[in-house]
């Protein structure tokens, strides 16, 4: 027998890390071979782009193609000490954009004119001015957090600089561009939809009014056409298809959408309170992309009105504090006009693992502090370059109060801490959130017998779980770009084992003699789920048939 209690990291993963080196070693070394690029999203330094354009107004300029057209002003761009010439420069945002302002959350293409153009294989940068988020570290610290379950953009500081005037310190966030795609999903030119269109085209009268980037079913497809922007080249129709399964169908749902993924997203924004989401009153900043598996994925973006900056979730006024604070985990669970909450939340099994990663966000990231601890690093990192910005919407003493406390008489903008402190504590104690999760172990994996000459064939696997489980389930796949199988284990007699506690057993027949098996097991009892390993997102368990033929 084998055990394999202590998970080994997927191969994806490691993937992703040949892909980051590959891209940015030739770049970290100059032609002498002895300067070192700073890597466009290193956490411990702040970067720096100085902008060259040709406009001395160029505010004004930027200002027109926001409002009345998609062009973009040409300049050069130099990103920490590498010059780019030809580049797009446009003010980007929705609630974030402010006319008239310096400030202004901009877009960066360094391919506007040179296809080939990219730093460290990124065609374009995207900066935040962090509106409404006093403290500056909402969307840093979110997409930290995200990273840890679900593809998620990097995020780091940078100071900008247009025609040699220092404009501020901007958060620059990863783009969700075809870099982003492929090294996260293996491919990158299938259909991809943002919720909310920054210019509304007409659509028919018949058309649901005022349904955003909900997801509900249309008949008509132009209807899509006023709530989501096409990225891709195509794939109207497949929207289209997903919200008729969503809403119709949704016990196929797992086909055509990865489930998990969009329970996981779904519980980061209800835990930090991101109501300017699908979770909020208007069902926008997050993408939807369609992977070679054809199903689609889900990614968060725009995270500067999370942790309760913004405030309404469609059902009457803003919330006040106490009201973010005490946030229902289940906001929506019964709402049609929110199927993809309430749709999905209906099968009992997700239902379960959407709060078991609610428990897991609070427990990993608020109840033992860690939050507050990388908020205070993030904001000592930044406070010289804030606090030399000219243009700056708060003051050194916002900034310094809003990562504990509220800021602005009418905004009323929560402090981080004082939100999440007492959320952290009422989820904790939260009914929905109480039932004790089955504890598995002695996760095992049956290998060829000492003396036996018959090699084994399949991964026949054992464990055992407590507190009265309902099942176990068995999640498997043989590859990286593979959708996981699932399959229920059978309960196995075994004696001796305390009250309470079940043995299992399933097994999955190897596809050739070099097959890797990678898997998580799921157990459920009557109030809740536990996985088996906890960070099975990140590292499952990994078992290659030729070990357990040794």
């Amino acid at each position: 027998m084998i055990s394999f209690l202590k998970p080994v990291s997927s191969c994806l993963n490691m993937k992703k890390l040949l892909f980051a080196l590959i891209t940015i070693l030739p770049l970290a070394i100059s032609a002498q071979g002895t300067k070192v690029v700073r890597p466009l999203f290193d956490k411990k330094s702040i970067g720096e782009i100085r902008l060259t354009l040709p406009a001395k107004n160029w505010v004004d300029a930027l200002d027109s193609m926001r409002i009345y057209g998609m062009g973009m002003l040409s300049g050069s761009a130099t990103v920490d000490g590498v010059k780019y010439d030809e580049v797009g420069v446009r003010f980007r945002g929705d609630k974030s954009y402010q006319m008239g302002l310096k400030r202004n959350p901009f877009t960066i293409k360094l391919n506007h004119k040179n296809p080939d153009q990219n730093h460290q294989g990124h065609t374009a940068l995207k900066l935040s001015s962090a509106l409404r988020d006093p403290s500056m570290v909402r969307e840093v610290l979110f997409y930290e957090i995200a990273s840890k379950y679900i593809p998620s953009s990097q995020a780091c500081y940078t100071k900008l600089y247009v025609n040699d005037e220092y404009v501020g310190v901007f958060i620059n966030i990863e783009s969700l561009d075809k870099q982003f795609l492929q090294t996260n999903y293996g491919s990158s030119d299938n259909a991809f939809f943002k919720a909310g269109v920054d210019y509304k085209p007409e659509i028919p009268t018949t058309c649901k009014q005022n349904i955003h980037g909900s997801l509900e079913y249309e008949d008509n497809i132009e209807c899509y056409k006023g709530n989501f922007e096409m990225i891709s080249a195509s794939g109207w129709s497949e929207l289209q298809e997903l919200t008729r399964v969503l809403n119709n169908d949704p016990a196929n749902i797992h086909r055509i959408l990865d489930v998990d993924r969009t329970l996981w997203m779904l519980a980061l924004n209800n835990v930090m309170v991101n109501l300017s989401s699908y979770s909020g009153a208007h069902s926008i900043n997050y993408l939807l992309y369609r992977d070679g598996n054809g199903r689609f994925q889900p990614l968060l973006w725009d995270l500067n009105l999370a942790f309760g900056s913004f405030k309404n979730t469609g059902n009457g006024s803003d919330l006040d504090l106490k009201e973010l604070q005490n946030l229902d985990p289940l906001l929506h669970a019964n709402n049609p006009y929110k199927p993809l909450i309430s749709q999905l939340l209906k099968d009992p099994l997700y239902k379960k693992m959407y709060l078991a990663h609610i428990r897991q966000i609070v427990d990993e990231n608020f109840s033992n502090g860690s939050y507050e601890k990388r908020a205070q690093e993030l904001q000592g990192m930044i406070v010289v370059p804030f606090n030399d910005d000219k243009n700056k919407v708060y003051s050194l003493d916002d900034f310094q109060r809003g990562l504990r406390e509220t800021v602005g008489r009418k905004s009323k903008i929560p402090g981080i801490v004082e939100l999440m402190s007492k959320r952290a504590r009422f989820l904790k104690a939260h009914p929905e959130l109480t039932p004790l999760p089955s504890a598995i172990s002695e996760v095992n994996v049956i290998g060829r017998g000492k003396f036996e000459n018959q090699k084994v064939n399949s991964f026949h696997i054992t464990a055992r779980a407590d507190r009265f489980p309902r099942r176990l389930l068995l999640y498997y796949r043989f590859s990286d770009s593979e959708p996981y199988n699932v399959m229920p284990m059978d309960e196995e007699a075994a004696g001796n084992l305390p009250s309470g506690t079940k043995a299992y057993a399933a097994n999955v027949d190897a596809k050739s003699q070099d097959a890797v098996l990678t898997y998580y097991i799921v157990a459920e009892n009557a109030g809740t789920v536990a996985f088996a390993p906890l960070n099975y997102i990140g590292k499952p368990y990994t078992i290659k048939l030729s070990d357990l033929n040794k």
